[in-house]
């Protein structure tokens, strides 16, 4: 591979394209949000649109993944490991997956919500989003890690944002029990495949903020090394 190529991929910095690449996850979970909108309102076509963009923006997510796995140097010269980096990009990854995943299987079953459900459905990914959008802003505080050799004051900045993001997470799962409670109190009234795949939607739901505290999760074991 050429010495210029390397360089367009990684820039100046060694973690810039995992930076990147959680962008890219981003753009495809924000998303979901006018998604589940014209779902709820069982807007078929306005849905079948968001959802050709979520599976979309997965793809570039996807090959922004492949280009880091092959051309990430086996020696990186920096306080954080090969191995490291790689396992948050896996974790980063399957957010935008479990997105797209969400997306197809309400899009395949024309999936309809009840009113008692649908009111807290939106809260409940929108607050998710904002778990990933929290594992975000400590990736991005990675280059800053990586100067300071992770040490000093940025280490508590990151460490901060890491408990924020527990914080968040913690609160999507109080709004998924709340969710389920819901469509537990309508589902005697509904088809029963209906409501396994309900409940299949909603576990997905609450794996985005699982995933994006993972993503947490795996910089606090770097901080500590």
């Amino acid at each position: 591979m050429a010495r210029t190529t390397i360089s367009s991929l990684f820039g100046s910095s060694p973690v810039a394209p995992l930076q990147s690449h959680m962008s890219s996850v981003q753009e495809c979970i924000v998303e979901l949000v006018p998604f589940f909108k014209a779902v709820l309102k069982e807007d078929w076509t306005v849905a079948k649109a968001q959802q050709k963009k979520i599976a979309k923006l997965e793809g570039e997510a996807d090959k922004l993944k492949k280009k880091l796995r092959l051309h990430l140097p086996k020696s990186l010269f920096m306080p954080v490991s090969r191995r490291d980096l790689l396992e948050v990009l896996t974790m980063q990854d399957k957010i935008a997956n479990k997105s797209k995943d969400i997306a197809g299987i309400i899009i395949g079953r024309k999936m309809t919500f009840p009113k008692e459900v649908s009111e807290k459905l939106i809260d409940f990914v929108k607050r998710c989003i904002d778990a990933s959008k929290q594992a975000q802003k400590a990736i991005n505080e990675l280059d800053e890690l990586v100067e300071t050799g992770f040490s000093g004051r940025e280490v508590k900045l990151v460490q901060e944002m890491i408990k924020t993001l527990d914080d968040i997470e913690s609160d999507t799962d109080k709004i998924q029990i709340k969710v389920r409670a819901a469509l537990f109190k309508k589902e005697k009234d509904l088809p029963p495949v209906d409501v396994m795949f309900m409940y299949r939607v909603i576990d997905g739901i609450g794996d985005l903020a699982d995933l994006s505290q993972r993503v947490g999760s795996r910089l606090e074991l770097m901080l500590a090394r």
